[in-house]
């Protein structure tokens, strides 16, 4: 699905010496932080507490594909096809996203609240020859600094970890180039995300350690909706991504129950 690139790969990766790697704003979660900084070095072991997102980001990334190439009008079948096009990734981790959204030849930046995850990602990126500037920062440092705007803005999985998922949700979409997008994906707050979601995927299956999520700070997709009422974007979805136990794997469907994708355009 996410085809390699030569040209993009043999690059080196890039350094921002000129900024303070401190993440600093109102969005950050300190025990959420404190949480995902100790498992740092475990990012790209897929056997390791985050095998559950090497799992689900085959049809994350399919997602981010398919609607990138029909905004911006590119053929996701060619090589590197969304080169010359900009992409933010807030709340990066450690690199999952970021480094097939570089082979796919967006220009990316990542941001992290977790210096830790900046390292890991930075170190892996390094070993794979990518030039992905990684940043601890928040979304609050890079608007207050007039960093972008961006072609794609990418927050997956992080808005239910956020202090104000407001003013966090906002932010975002105005580092949104016009003309671009932003893809916001969370866990909806529903009882079947609670049986499944929280209580399954924590205390039975395993998938992530006891205490990852917060089933309170979940989010509907109408409260995502109104919340980037005020700003000048279209909001699309909810679409729901759902795991299939006989296939192992995980696809777009229309049951946002659990799992879901929103949209927002700015024109």
């Amino acid at each position: 699905m996410v085809a390699s690139n030569d040209t993009v790969s043999a690059r080196k990766p890039q350094s921002r010496p000129q900024f303070n790697d401190q993440a600093e704003g109102p969005s950050i979660d300190p025990a959420d932080v404190a949480r995902f900084s100790a498992q740092a070095a475990e990012w790209w072991d897929a056997r390791g507490p985050f095998a559950p997102l090497h799992k689900f980001n085959p049809a994350r990334l399919a997602f981010v594909r398919d609607r990138a190439a029909e905004r911006f009008g590119r053929d996701p079948k060619t090589r590197a096809p969304f080169a010359g096009l900009t992409l933010l990734d807030v709340g990066c981790g450690g690199g999952l996203i970021a480094e097939p959204m570089r082979r796919m030849g967006f220009d990316v930046t990542a941001v992290d609240a977790s210096a830790e995850n900046i390292g890991t990602a930075r170190a892996h990126a390094e070993q794979q020859g990518l030039d992905i500037a990684y940043r601890a920062a928040t979304v609050e440092q890079l608007e207050a600094e007039g960093a972008g705007p961006f072609d794609v803005v990418l927050t997956m999985e992080v808005i239910e970890h956020v202090a104000d998922p407001e003013a966090f949700v906002r932010a975002c979409s105005r580092l949104v180039k016009p003309g671009g997008m932003m893809v916001v994906a969370t866990l909806n707050r529903t009882l079947k995300s609670l049986a499944l979601g929280k209580i399954a995927a924590e205390y039975i299956l395993r998938w992530v350690p006891e205490g990852t999520h917060d089933w309170s700070q979940f989010l509907k997709p109408d409260e995502i909706r109104l919340m980037l009422s005020a700003e000048p974007v279209a909001v699309a979805g909810p679409y729901g991504l759902a795991y299939d136990p006989f296939t192992d794997r995980w696809s777009e469907t229309t049951d946002a129950g659990i799992n879901y994708m929103m949209v927002a355009t700015r024109d």
